[in-house]
């Protein structure tokens, strides 16, 4: 019975000890944490070549050359 007295109480001061290492305020009151910084959006581009506005006219541009008239 001993035995399992002093191993609860061994397992309580080792879960007290990584708690206090993790803390690097070493044990006092809690510091507010610095607010997250947004994550920078990534440009949103169309997923398809012929829903991008670019392509399109790049096709236009072309087509118009082909035609013979003047570019």
């Amino acid at each position: 019975m001993v035995f399992v007295v002093v191993l609860v109480v061994a397992i309580v001061v080792i879960a007290l000890v990584m708690r206090a290492a993790a803390n690097p305020g070493g044990g006092g009151p809690r510091t507010p944490r610095p607010p997250r910084r947004p994550r920078p959006q990534r440009p949103t581009r169309p997923l398809a070549p012929d829903d991008d506005p670019e392509f399109l006219r790049e096709l236009e541009r072309r087509a118009r050359r082909d035609d013979g008239s003047p570019a």
